[in-house]
């Protein structure tokens, strides 16, 4: 059985989607680009910065779904800066110092994301009841 979650931490989605789809153990999140909560404006600062709010929505959806970074299995991450890729790096590593476990990870270089976005991540989590 499927159900569907959503979160006060995340902006009320701009499209027909679901934010978060549950199936059994299993969390697939959408994709995620840098979108204040509470403006749903998409937040400027490059790539850094970026990743910075994506990771802070995320920590804060988790948080409402029961979910830790803990929980997490993999990501994509989506990027039209694969150049300044070193300051993805350095925002995810804020978030996945030592002593929490980053999951898998994918990265790939595309030409144009949502809302004129330079990162985009996605995100799926495993959480046995």
């Amino acid at each position: 059985m499927r159900e569907i979650l959503s979160a006060k931490a995340l902006p009320k989605p701009k499209f027909r989607y679901s934010p978060c789809v549950k199936a059994g153990p299993f969390y697939q999140m959408a994709g995620m680009i840098a979108l204040d909560p509470v403006t749903a404006k998409l937040a400027e600062g490059g790539p850094w910065h970026e990743t910075t709010v994506i990771l802070n929505n995320l920590k804060g959806a988790l948080a409402e779904w029961g979910l830790s970074l803990e929980d997490l299995v993999s990501a994509t991450i989506y990027t039209t800066r694969f150049d300044d890729f070193p300051l993805i790096n350095q925002a995810w590593e804020e978030v996945f110092h030592a002593g929490v476990t980053p999951p898998a990870r994918t990265s790939i270089g595309v030409a144009a994301l949502p809302l004129g976005a330079t990162v985009e991540i996605e995100f799926r989590a495993y959480k046995a009841s």
